[in-house]
């Protein structure tokens, strides 16, 4: 099979019309030609950093949407389901991956839970990583985002960045805001990636430390703005990455966008190219073809470097898209789970107010996973510190998943911009308890019920007695079904949660984050309020 077109030729830096064989699922042999079809060849495109399950899809699913954009490949972190399910989960994502010809490549996940002030449904201690990191379906040890414990030496962390070192596998890291000296010392322990640089000065101070920068354009983090000047300035150094991507947008585009704008922006052709597709197969030594002789036939075409609509992609020398449309198949994935608690009431989430002093309120930022923290005066309702809607100061709730009869952790927020009703979710990052905001107790209460009654998904109530929810019935983190049938479904829920009056782009992806403990700087676990400036709980009022 020969497939003709004007060769991106990534390695020579240049484009010219070529013909390129295909044999046995490899490039036997390209030429160059004197004519050719107008369209562009190039290798296809790889996500560098990725949760599968922040698609709210198992892989195969993922790959049947991701193949249309021109992604070929993952790195693939399974941390989300791994704190829900442990070794277990990782195991179920490969395995469910061996079912499509995408190529998954998955990590051992570093940092199960991602610290001990919060309840997860497994655990991934030393020993459990090292033996992850011995599978030959395991490529690198995921984000290091204990990174206090890579400062300070701690024993467990750095017997797993040990352990990667033995195995010979690439150290991902996440160190939100780290510079300096902490962010060379960080590097220095082995850690060769970030993904969390919301700066530019952040990110050279990294690139200095010897790290690699994944620049993130995902559904709730959105940096390309700030780091796209890296593309001219250490092109070998940058990667695409997506992070999270919820469905409604993984239908309409992935890597291709992020490639697409750096284009618009004038950045060169073959630095942005070598960021969307070589260096992540270079860094992590990833068997994806660069459209060389004896390569894997991994490769795109693309109707002009305008546009960048992308007519097919290949892997392995199989079409898999043509003209938007995917040619895999839908597979049948059963069903992993982990959830063990029950229905909460209204009283279970009050919560007193101890002086006429003010409260800490956590800032939600658009486009970030940072947050802030705010001190402001507090309603007061018959001794009860409520919403306060006029402000926008909500009511945000985390409830454990595992354990019966847990308390409930409440705090404020601020920037959600809810004037009724309550979301409520599954999915929150890392160990993915049941995280909720809302106007009234009623309300939170009947959304999070919602998702008791399913084991899993999002919610959203209009009110206490109109509540409609999404199952994802797989570890509470993704559905069985077929993907754009969980985008439309997702689509419809997030426009329900709009109509209750958030601007945010991606809602439940920004409440996703507020249980994050590991980025800074105020967040709400199961345990509590949680200042990440100094890791420690802090308190909703100051006694």
């Amino acid at each position: 099979m020969t497939i003709t077109g004007q060769l991106v030729d990534l390695h020579a830096r240049r484009i010219y019309p070529a013909a390129i064989a295909i044999d046995n699922g490899r490039i036997a042999s390209i030429t160059e030609v004197s004519e050719a079809p107008a369209h562009y060849i190039m290798p296809g495109f790889v996500d560098a950093h990725i949760h599968i399950e922040s698609s709210m899809l198992v892989p195969t699913a993922f790959a049947r949407l991701a193949v249309i954009h021109g992604t070929v490949a993952t790195v693939s972190d399974p941390h989300e389901i791994a704190n829900v399910c442990g070794s277990a989960g990782v195991r179920y994502m490969i395995d469910n991956a061996r079912q499509s010809p995408f190529k998954f490549f998955f990590g051992a996940p570093s940092c199960v839970p991602a610290t001990g002030f919060e309840t997860a449904g497994a655990t991934l201690g030393a020993k459990a990583v090292a033996e992850l990191l011995t599978d030959p379906d395991i490529w690198y040890l995921s984000e290091m985002m204990n990174y206090p414990g890579v400062l300070h030496n701690a024993p467990e962390v750095m017997a797993k960045i040990t352990a990667a070192k033995q195995a010979g596998k690439p150290i991902d890291g996440h160190a939100p805001g780290l510079r300096g000296q902490q962010a060379a010392a960080y590097a220095a322990a082995g850690i060769t990636t970030d993904h969390e640089c919301f700066t530019l000065d952040e990110a050279l101070d990294k690139i200095a430390a010897g790290m690699h920068i994944l620049i993130r354009e995902g559904s709730a983090a959105k940096n390309f703005e700030a780091l796209a000047p890296l593309l001219r300035l250490h092109p070998g150094r940058v990667m695409f990455c997506s992070d999270d991507k919820h469905p409604d947008e993984l239908v309409t585009h992935h890597i291709n966008d992020t490639v697409k704008r750096a284009l618009q922006k004038g950045y060169d052709i073959y630095d942005v190219l070598r960021a969307a597709c070589i260096n992540p197969v270079l860094h992590y030594r990833l068997p994806v073809g660069l459209l060389r002789p004896g390569d894997a036939a991994d490769l795109i075409v693309v109707r002009d470097l305008t546009s960048f609509d992308i007519l097919q992609t290949w892997i392995d020398g199989t079409l898999l898209a043509e003209n938007g449309s995917t040619l895999l198949p839908q597979v049948e994935a059963h069903i992993i789970n982990n959830f063990d608690t029950g229905k909460r009431t209204p009283a279970d989430l009050a919560i007193k107010s101890v002086n006429d002093g003010p409260i800490r309120v956590i800032e939600a930022i658009e486009g970030q996973l940072i947050t802030d923290q705010l001190f402001t005066n507090p309603a007061i309702k018959d001794g009860y510190l409520v919403s306060d809607t006029t402000r926008d100061i909500l009511k945000i709730v985390v409830v454990n998943r595992y354990t019966p009869g847990a308390p409930v952790a409440v705090a404020f927020i601020k920037n959600f911009g809810l004037k009724h009703g309550a979301l409520a979710s599954t999915v929150a990052h890392d160990c993915h308890n049941i995280i909720a905001a809302g106007v009234d107790d009623d309300s939170i209460c009947a959304a999070i019920n919602a998702l008791v009654d399913s084991k899993g998904g999002i919610s959203v109530a209009r009110s206490a007695s109109a509540v409609q929810h999404m199952p994802l019935p797989v570890a509470g983190l993704m559905s069985a079904d077929d993907g754009y049938e969980v985008a439309a479904a997702y689509t419809r829920i997030d426009k329900l949660a709009k109509e209750l009056g958030t601007p945010l782009h991606a809602p439940f992806m920004t409440l996703s984050f507020m249980g994050l403990l590991v980025i800074p700087s105020l967040k709400l676990s199961d345990k509590g309020l949680f200042d990440g400036s100094t890791f420690t709980f802090t308190s909703v009022q100051d006694l």
